[in-house]
């Protein structure tokens, strides 16, 4: 069996059906018209109507429920967990820190530290936020916070 390159690749046999050449006679099977129809608007080479428009009926796109939501601040906030903070290898713990350590995303321009799992060594927070819970178990496992 041979090795596949990117240089070999072709589609399967028959996969591929080879283009309609379209008003080339009737012997070619889509002469005069071009499998188009008499008449009408899709017969006219040009201004079909919009996309999405079904003639007047309220189209599928307007029928259905808006839903969901992107929040444009999801890029440049970050959440970091108490658990991983003890995965970054730094004296003071701040956001350039937690970007080296892959921790939060590099778009990130502010991360807080919320209360989820559970820390074990004394770290030192510096220009990060902090919930309550968060501050209390950081206190209470010997950190401090720099504000």
């Amino acid at each position: 069996m041979s090795v596949m390159r990117l240089n070999n690749l072709r589609p399967e046999p028959g996969s591929r059906r080879p283009r309609l050449r379209v008003g080339r006679g009737a012997s070619a099977g889509q002469g005069k018209t071009c499998g188009r129809g008499v008449k009408g608007q899709r017969a006219r080479k040009g201004g079909y109507h919009k996309v999405g428009f079904e003639g007047g009926q309220m189209p599928l796109q307007r029928r259905l429920p808006k839903v969901g939501f992107r929040s444009a601040m999801k890029r440049a906030r970050a959440e970091v967990r108490l658990h991983e903070l003890a995965l970054v290898d730094a004296p003071v713990i701040d956001l350039p820190a937690l970007k080296r350590a892959g921790i939060v995303s590099a778009f990130a321009g502010r991360a807080k530290v919320v209360l989820s799992g559970e820390l074990k060594k004394a770290v030192t927070l510096k220009g990060v936020a902090v919930t309550k819970g968060a501050r209390a178990a950081i206190a209470a496992a010997g950190g401090r916070i720099e504000d």
